[in-house]
């Protein structure tokens, strides 16, 4: 049974946005047969107006959204770096996210090919996509848009090959399980040998199962150093699966920018 509820957001850098000023939804598709390919629409709005701008930051997760601004949609390919945007005036973005390996079969090619790239909508859905957007754009509300964009996809949905969905419990197995914590063990549970699930991973998700282990321990990271008794750096390593604070003080600084120690002190 695919996931239906969204759960709480991972990945999230910046949450001190002014009062009153960032709206933040995320609504799940209605559809079961949807929900095997898309595991939530988004909306974030904001009005800074009279405000300082408000820098929003996120780490990366190994999936493929589509956004919607104003009157243009795009493709967005999974990132490898931190997201940030500053965020002044009034705006507003609406978007699905994909589950991981789910845009495979929409897409037709290997995912890799728009790692870290940003597409029109129409070089996926072709005539249809300019329609989709100012539908979308049209809408006032995030479940008025989650409609339009449900029911655009669902007359559209592709078959989910059975590899891909196993790819794709594997990525979300390793976002849950804190046991995984090394490429080996992953290929085990889907009985793969390492240099196959990579391969797999290249053509399906975009990035390498390493990367997206790695990735998930950093979202943890982030969400144990947001609490208010944070566990000590050399801790949180251990726990992580590190083999040493250095370690994870490399990896932290090269995907978020500044060492964990500066993301405390924040």
């Amino acid at each position: 049974m695919p996931p239906r509820d969204p759960g709480p957001p991972r990945g999230i850098l910046s949450t001190k946005a002014p009062p009153g000023a960032h709206e933040h939804a995320r609504i799940s598709p209605t559809s079961d047969a949807l929900a095997a390919f898309v595991a939530h629409f988004w909306w974030v709005r904001w009005d800074m107006r009279g405000q300082p701008p408000f820098i929003a930051e996120t780490l990366p997760h190994p999936t493929v959204h589509l956004t919607f601004e104003g009157p243009h949609g795009e493709v967005v390919g999974v990132p490898t770096g931190a997201f940030r945007r500053e965020l002044s005036g009034e705006g507003r973005v609406f978007g699905v996210k994909f589950r991981p390996a789910a845009f495979h079969p929409w897409l037709g090619t290997s995912v890799t090919a728009i790692t870290d790239r940003r597409l029109d909508l129409s070089s996926v859905f072709g005539s249809d996509a300019a329609p989709l957007a100012m539908a979308i754009a049209a809408c006032s509300s995030a479940p008025a848009c989650a409609n339009v964009a449900e029911e655009f996809l669902l007359a559209r949905l592709p078959q989910m090959p059975k590899e891909t969905a196993r790819v794709r419990d594997l990525v979300e197995r390793m976002q849950t399980d804190a046991t995984l914590t090394r490429v080996e063990s992953a290929a085990a549970l889907v009985e793969m040998d390492v240099r196959t699930l990579q391969r797999r991973f290249r053509q399906l998700v975009g990035v390498s199962p390493k990367w997206t282990i790695q990735r998930y321990r950093l979202h943890e990271a982030a969400a144990q150093l947001a609490q208010p008794n944070p566990p000590t750096l050399a801790a949180l390593a251990a726990d992580l699966g590190y083999f040493d604070q250095a370690h994870f003080a490399r990896d932290f600084r090269a995907v978020v920018g500044f060492a964990p120690s500066t993301y405390l002190a924040r």
